[in-house]
């Protein structure tokens, strides 16, 4: 039996054998129109759903040349979100909306229009939003395990603040290691916001394999740390499966070699410590374990905020000093920025903090335990259907595959019956985010009802076309990330497509 690092190598070595063949293959002409004539295929399947609206209100490719009304204008625009609501507020979506109580959307957005002009870029004209983002950054660290010192700064979202720590450590090891061939090491289950961040800040990714649970495996950990390391990662718990990674092991590695320890908690971090509290097994992971130097948090998920605002926090402030951008010779003054930004919305920092305080941790505890109850309702309800297993032990994210069945097919057969849920590859599966619409009475029933329908569907015709299962499929199959990648592209093109 080969060692695990002699596995890791081969792995490695395979995954640029593939890309090689796949570049060279790609300069055939034919090669070439071939796989043009299968984008435009798959993507004529797809558009319909993207562009719905597209022979009923007008296009504008360019300024209109009078105005229309403000009223005609707001109409349009309620006729459209009317159209959209009933499908994420029923229940039938997976994450993408975690709260959704229409008093409570309607709070945040009074919130929001009181401060919709302010900018915490100037924060000595609206003190008020540094105050709110100071209050946001101290509530979280209170919730995580903060102890002296731990600090941070509001984001626009889970993406950013991982962007923001990675930018952080390689600063950080930098100018206090000496290193300029920065690592990071990550799961293969860790999101995908860390490639970007790698890519974006000319850091490596090295990623290790997880275990039979989808669990970090931390001697691998151990084996990939070299003098060019600066920071390991956890999550808390992973979007894909849902599983918490063995954090305390992480950042005892962690502590041990001296370097950074990320937990990223933007889809645990407003559920897990509740879940503590309620007696749920949840494993230590945040500030109260030793060797955690940072952890990102969303408030727009669990947090029940409006989207565009995170946080990431730190251990310390001087790490997080790190995170900050400062211009100091500029002809237009003096220039100091926390985050990748510069001019952001107030009102959003606003509508954050009146979500928080308005909910307390009562409300937080209460939620939490709604959505778990109704999490383990649906995970024994999938667990009864044959055909599918549950992957890891997930507590609220709940992904599931087949061994029998095309499991895409299942994710085709489910958005016929209305659901929007997600695909996964590595293994293929399709995860259920549960979260508040989600605990609305009989919405379970009818997930657990229609997936046996589903499934029903695909025994009885296991070949069906269209859908995104021929997406999936390929994604999953072909040695070729370059090919997946191009079809991506192509998606985000049609998307801004007028």
């Amino acid at each position: 039996m080969p060692s695990s690092r002699f596995r890791e190598t081969l792995i490695s070595t395979g995954t640029r054998a593939a890309a090689a063949l796949e570049a060279l293959l790609r300069r055939i002409p034919a090669v070439q129109r071939r796989l043009e004539a299968q984008y435009e295929t798959l993507l004529a399947e797809i558009e319909p759903s993207l562009k719905p609206y597209r022979n009923e209100v007008p296009a504008y490719a360019r300024l209109p040349a009078v105005g229309r009304s403000r009223n005609d204008i707001l109409a349009e625009m309620r006729r459209l979100a009317e159209r959209e609501t009933p499908r994420w507020r029923e229940g039938f979506v997976s994450g993408a909306i975690y709260h959704g109580d229409p008093d409570h959307q309607a709070f945040l957005s009074q919130a929001y229009a009181i401060h919709a002009a302010s900018n915490p870029l100037h924060a000595d004209l609206w003190p008020s939003i540094a105050r709110y983002e100071a209050e946001i950054v101290a509530m979280t660290a209170s919730m995580l395990g903060g102890v002296p010192g731990v600090c941070g700064t509001v984001t626009s979202g889970g993406t950013e603040s991982i962007l923001l720590a990675m930018k952080t450590y390689r600063d950080w090891a930098r100018e206090r290691r000496g290193v300029r061939h920065p690592e990071v090491i990550v799961p293969r289950t860790a999101h995908a916001a860390f490639d970007k961040a790698a890519h974006y800040f000319g850091i490596r990714l090295v990623r290790i394999p997880v275990d039979a649970d989808f669990r970090a495996d931390v001697a691998a950990a151990r084996r990939a740390i070299t003098r060019n390391t600066i920071a390991l990662v956890g999550s808390a718990p992973s979007f894909p499966h849902g599983v918490i990674d063995p954090i305390a092991d992480l950042a005892a590695l962690a502590g041990e070699r001296r370097i950074g320890m990320h937990v990223d908690a933007c889809l645990g971090g407003f559920v897990l410590p509740w879940a503590r509290q309620l007696g749920y097994p949840v494993p230590p992971f945040d500030f109260s374990v030793p060797g955690v130097t940072s952890i990102s948090v969303d408030t727009h998920k669990y947090g029940y905020a409006a989207k565009g605002t995170s946080v990431i926090l730190y251990r310390t402030e001087d790490l997080r000093r790190f995170q900050y951008y400062v211009a100091a010779d500029w002809p237009g003054g003096l220039y100091v920025s926390p985050t990748m930004a510069g001019s952001r919305p107030g009102g959003l920092s606003a509508a954050a903090w009146a979500a928080m305080v308005s909910i307390g941790e009562q409300g937080y505890l209460e939620a939490t335990r709604r959505i778990l109850e109704t999490a383990r309702r649906i995970r024994c309800g999938i667990e009864s259907i044959p055909e599918l297993r549950v992957l890891g032990d997930p507590l609220w994210v709940i992904a599931f595959t087949s061994t029998r069945l095309d499991i895409y097919r299942v994710l085709d057969q489910m958005a016929q019956r209305g659901w929007h849920l997600n695909g996964l590859h590595h293994p293929p599966a399709i995860h259920i985010c549960v979260t508040l619409p989600h605990t609305q009475p009989g919405v379970a029933d009818r997930f657990i009802a229609d997936l046996r329908d589903a499934v029903a569907a695909v025994r009885r015709e296991p070949r069906a076309r269209g859908g995104m299962a021929p997406v999936y499929g390929m994604a999953a199959s072909l040695p070729f990330r370059g090919v997946i990648s191009d079809l991506l592209r192509r998606y985000l093109d049609m998307v801004y497509r007028v």
